[in-house]
Parts: structure tokens; sequence; C-alpha cells
């Protein structure tokens, strides 16, 4: 190659033969090769290398071969900036066009730079993309790679690691373009979380699923009460992909609020709520089918015993007065070793001699000053420990809890942080308060308190952390429109769910939420940056091999009815295309739409559509499974042009009917329609919507036939 030049961290090549740039980092992280092409009205002009003594730099050659300008190079640090200038002192307008790819190993495409309004929310299942990215991010490492500066900017995946890539430099009065790469080998650690570490998905492989007593039996659930509703979600919602059983408020004095009066350190029962024990309730979920789970708030006490017996542990005021915190009447002083030897030697014995597997660990970052993050960050508190120069107090604590509990158990950070060192240890954080008060019904405050804590971390989702944000209500206490929104704000980001209604109160209806919110789809953010706005268009993107449709949410946040819609150039998506769209909730079809979409929402409700670029036969729309219409269930789908004949494979869940929409081609008519070990019901709809219901007594997949013929 015979330009080849180094500027900051990038080796530049140019090979003038083929037309093609090559951008390198010099440790082979990445690899740029792009395709360039240079207009100006209707001529062609050319990219040459350097025709004079200037040797860093590349020429821009008109058909006579006089040089009118370069494309010239600088850099700093991992900042690559290629920019396309003028020689002459007249102005020409022209473009420099590139495509090519990019090879990041481990990275997904995403955006970086938010709009000043966000609109839609943008989410992927698969290596999903989008004509809004503008960047590629690599978890594993932390690195993020950005493109800015060009218009008409693409990003799209073509295989693991590789990145198709076009865009153009237009030479322009105003400024001279420039194509900026930049990456950022530490972009959530130099910008939001200090304590970076990705998932560990040999541990914690997917988000916890499970159920939870707090928020509607409060601290009245027992030992019976759980194991009675274990039994119920055994035949329910484990066969939709349940997994742990949590127990809350068992500690004693637990039976009644304030937590900071609970016996939250000395590891006894509750006498009477729990009176064989903690140890044989976890064998006792364990048969039943579920992993236990048990919530620990650590950091404090109420027991006064416990206090008087290991004073020194505790932290007072100049008066000699113990400090009190959320956490407890005593407050836990993390500066000394023995007290940290102490949380971990109860998260070991929890975990090893009771046989816990999951653990709700309370009272982290993420909220205010009653918590002892916040709390120990304090001068006049610092100011009380036995060790008044111990620098990093509450992380000392988090420490000992994974320590304890060991590597292989869950833990779950609740009120957790992506700013606090439980971003580092955790394997899920509690986003936001508790969705209800005390005694009380959950309403639609604390819907919207849910939804606005998903979106501010959402981006940290699946990355740091998988987000909690507490449990899935769908008790009648919600009408139903209120109970398909905080369904839809759980299950479509690909969340914990954690249920946590009296099961047996449910009617059907909404026990069929619960497990169309289960199992959790496997979604990461394609927007890397916090969002404080209450967005009122999600938008999940899937890809699978067999296919790739959008699931978008439209919520109405309002009390009184609203349109909400959106443009198709808004969801990334080519508006110029026609788009078959269809309706999860209301379980119908909507029509085929070109570059926009909106529909009336009724107040505190949301729709959610199934968006497929139309096609001219007939094609799939919509499974009744899952919220995710189709992105956990559907395992292949395949058109046969020659035999007419659309196939495909579903998983069932039995003993629970699943309902497969299709559009047909107003080119063909039904023929037949037929399907393997399954019973199946038809239903064909006017508007050209066949309704396929398939149904087996046991798990299975299932593989369908729609055959079709020429009208």
């Amino acid at each position: 190659m015979a330009f080849e030049r180094t500027f900051g961290n990038w080796s530049v090549g140019y090979e003038e033969s083929k037309s093609r740039l090559s951008l390198r980092r010099q440790d082979a992280s990445i690899d740029v090769s792009l395709g360039l092409s240079m207009s100006v009205g209707d001529q062609s002009w050319s990219v040459k290398e350097p025709m004079d003594a200037a040797t860093g730099r590349l020429a821009l050659v008109a058909p006579d071969n006089s040089v009118q300008g370069y494309l010239t190079f600088s850099a700093d640090g991992g900042r690559l900036e290629v920019r396309a200038i003028h020689r002459t002192a007249q102005f020409y307008a022209g473009v420099v066009s590139f495509s090519g790819t990019v090879f990041m190993r481990g990275a997904f495409a995403c955006r970086v730079s938010a709009p000043e309004k966000i609109h839609v929310v943008q989410m992927g299942s698969g290596a999903t993309d989008s004509l809004s990215n503008d960047a590629l991010f690599d978890r594993e490492n932390d690195r993020c790679l950005a493109f800015s500066g060009a218009d008409k900017l693409t990003l799209k995946t073509v295989n693991d690691g590789e990145f198709a890539i076009s865009g153009e430099l237009p030479l322009t009065r105003a400024a001279n373009a420039g194509l900026v790469i930049d990456l950022s080998d530490h972009y959530y650690k130099d910008r939001y979380v200090p304590y970076y570490q990705p998932i560990d998905r040999k541990r914690c492989p997917s988000p916890p699923t499970g159920w939870m007593s707090w928020n509607v039996y409060f601290d009245q659930a027992g030992a019976a009460e759980n194991l009675a509703e274990a039994r119920i979600g055994a035949k329910e919602l484990k066969p939709f992909g349940m997994e742990y059983w949590s127990i809350e408020s068992w500690q004693g004095d637990s039976d009644k609020l304030p937590v900071s009066k609970f016996d939250n350190l000395s590891l006894k029962a509750h006498k009477t709520q729990f009176p064989e024990g903690m140890a044989k309730l976890a064998d006792d979920i364990r048969e039943i089918g579920f992993k236990p789970g048990i919530w620990t708030a650590p950091f404090g006490t109420g027991s006064q015993e416990f206090y008087e017996a290991h004073k020194d542990w505790f932290l007072h005021g100049e008066d000699g007065q113990p400090l009190h915190t959320w956490n407890g009447v005593y407050t836990i002083d993390p500066s000394n070793d023995e007290v940290i030897a102490y949380l971990r030697d109860i998260h070991r014995k929890m975990a090893q001699e009771w046989g816990y597997e999951f653990f709700k660990i309370d009272g982290m970052s993420g909220r205010g000053p009653g918590y002892c993050a916040h709390f120990f960050e304090r001068p006049e508190v610092r100011a009380r420990f036995k060790n008044p120069n111990c620098p990093n107090p509450f992380e000392r604590c988090v420490n000992a809890f994974r320590e304890g509990i060991g590597p292989m158990r869950v833990f779950l950070a609740c009120q957790g942080h992506y700013t606090g060192p439980e971003a580092g240890l955790a394997d899920a954080s509690r986003i936001g308060g508790d969705i209800v008060a005390p005694n009380t019904n959950s309403n639609w405050n604390n819907i919207m308190s849910q939804a606005r804590a998903t979106l501010n971390q959402l981006f940290v989702h699946n990355i740091v952390f998988y987000m909690d944000p507490d449990t899935l209500l769908v008790g009648d206490y919600h009408p139903l429109e209120e109970a398909r929104v905080t369904a839809t704000v759980v299950a479509l980001p690909g969340q914990m769910m954690f249920a946590g209604d009296k099961l047996a109160e449910l009617a059907p209806e909404r026990m069929r939420m619960l497990q169309q919110a289960l199992p959790v789809c496997d979604v990461h953010p394609m927007n890397m940056y916090p969002v404080f706005e209450m967005a009122p268009v999600w938008d999940l993107k899937v890809k699978r091999p067999f296919g790739e449709w959008d699931v978008v949410a439209l919520f109405n946040w309002s009390d009184e009815e609203k349109e909400v819609g959106f443009k198709f150039e808004e969801l990334g998506l080519d508006a110029s295309k026609f788009y078959a769209i269809y309706e999860f909730w209301t379980d119908e079809f909507q029509d085929i739409y070109e570059e926009e979409f909106s529909m009336t929402i009724p107040p505190h409700a949301v729709r959610l559509l199934a968006v497929h670029e139309e096609q001219a036969r007939p094609q799939f729309l919509s499974s009744d499974r899952h919220l995710t219409q189709g992105a956990v269930d559907l395992e292949d789908l395949s058109w046969d042009a020659k035999k007419k004949e659309l196939t495909g494979r579903v998983k069932l869940v039995g003993g629970h009917p699943t309902q497969l929409a299709f559009l047909l081609s107003d080119n063909f008519a039904l023929q037949k329609v037929s399907v393997k070990d399954a019973e199946m019901a038809l239903k064909v709809d006017h508007d050209g919507v066949l309704r396929v219901t398939l149904s087996s007594a046991k798990d299975i997949s299932a593989e369908f036939h729609v055959k079709v013929e020429d009208k």
C-alpha cells in the first residue's frame, strides 16, 4: 500500500487502484475498510495518493488531473477525523462517498448521540439494526466506536463483529465535512459506571424471574402463605419460565414496619410466621420446583439485644447515642473489620447452610439520605467511624455480600444504581423505589414511577446488570388498561419479571398477562444514554435468523384520550417501504401503512404493535404467546415460492393454546393449513388475516405449514 501513515493510535492506508481507504487501530481491535468515490455535479472525480511533498493527505482530483482539494487526517487519542477540504479559492459543491466494512469483535450497533427531544426509545433483541445507529459497542470490554460528521450514515450488521458502513462527506460553503471516528476505551466507566464490569453470564445468563410477597402481603406473609402461593406458581407460571421464589420480611420483629426495627443481623427468623426456620423453607421451596431466594437489609438492626452484645460494631454520635437510619435503629460501622467479617459470614450461612440461591440485598446506592451508601459518605458520619480514614466504607460492605454468598449465587442490589460499587458485583439492580406504599394497593402513580425508572436506567440494562423494575402487579385493583401498561413496561425491555399478586385471586385474563411476560426476552439497549423524559414510543427491534420485525409500544401517560404515533423514519426503518401492523392487546390487524402511523390511545393505556415490512406473499404477523410477538416462541420461518408454502416452528407450552396471526396476500388464496403433533383451530377474517390456534397437552416445538394458491 503506497500511502501508509500513522495518526495518533490509528494506522491509515490508501490503495489507489481500488480506491480503498484502510483505518486500523494499532492494537488491531478495530479495522475499518472504506471504498471511496467522489462526484461534483455530473462529473466523477478521483481520490489519489499525494501529488506533492505534503505526504500526509490524499488528493481530490478533477477529470483534468488537477488537484482541487484534499482528504486530510488528524487524530487525538482514540479520535480520528477524516476531513474533505477545498483547495481552490472558488467554491464547488462535491460529495465524497464512502462504503465498506467495520470489524469490531463482540460489538452490537447502537446510538450514542441523543436527540434534543426524545420521542422514541429503541432496544434490540438479536443483532438488530436501525437507520438511527451511529456507533458500535463491545460490552465485554466497555469499548464504544462512534461515527459522526457524515451525511446519510448507515451501520448494518453483517456477521458477528462485522458491520457494513456507508455515508457521504459533502463539501459545502458552510463548513468542510469531516468523518469523525471516536473510540472510547472506557465508555461507561469514564461517563457513568466507575465500577464497570460486564454481567457474569455463567452465573446469571438471563434476568431472574420469580415471585415475592411484599407488595401485596406486605409484612404478613409467613412460610405457609409463601408455600401456598408457590404451589399455584408451580402450576401456572413455572411452565412459562419462572425460576425463583423469594422470601421477604422473615426476620424477627419483621411483621410490622419500619424496617429499622427489624432484627436484621441475628439471623433469627420470625417465630410465628416462620416456625420451622429458613433452612427448612428453602428445602420446601426447592421441592415445589423453584430456587429459593431471600431478602436481607444488613446495614443495621432494631434488636437492642444484638446491639448490646456488639456495641462497638455500631455508629454513635458525639453524644454517645446510636445513629439511626432506614436500615436500623442501630447502624453498623463499615470501617470495623469485625463488622465486615460478620456480614460476610451471615450471607455465607444463608447461602451454604440454609441453601438460598438468590439474594435481594436492600439499602443500596440508588435511594436518598436514609440509605447507607449516602449516609456513610457524610463527613460528620465518617468522623464517627472506628477508622475515620476508611476510603471505601460502602464498597467494603458490598464486597462482603458477594464474598459471603459466593461466586455462583445471584445478587440483586435492591435500590441499586449504576454509579455505585454494586454495579461491579451484583447481577441485577432494583432500579427505583417501592412501587407501592405500605399496606395500600398499587395505583397509576406507581406504574408511572416504574416506567420512569425503566427509561432512566435502560441504557445499562443487560450490560452492567439486569434491571428490576419491582414486581409486576396485575390484580383487579388496576383497571385492565393500566395492567397492560405495567406488563408492557416490565416485559418489553426484557427486565426481571417478579410477580407479586395473590395468585389464587387473579382472573384468568390477569394470570395470562403474567404468563405473556415469561420467559424474559433477551433485550439490550440501542440508545446508550439515560432518558429522563416520559417517551411515549418504545421500539423493540427483533432480529432472528429467519426474520426481523419491530414491537412498538405506544403509551398514553396522560389522563385524557390521546393520539400517539411515529414516523417509520423515527423507528430507523426505510420510510419508502410499506409496513403491516398488528396490535397485541386488542388482537386486531391495523392495516398496511407508509411513512407514518398513529392511533387513538385511551388514558393510562398502551397499544403494542408488531411492525413487519410488507411482503408480496403470506407472512407472519404476531403470536399471542408473549408480548414480544414471536421473539421468544417462534423458532423458524421460511417461504417456499415454488411450493407457495409458508413453513415454521413454534414452541408451545403444554395445556396453553398459542394463537399465530398471518397476513394472506391479495394475490393468494388459502389452500391448506397443517400442523404436526398439535391440535389446531383456524379462522380467516375479512381483512385477509389468518389466525391459527395451536395447542398441545405437553411442551413441544410444533411445525406448521400454510399453503396457498394463486387467485
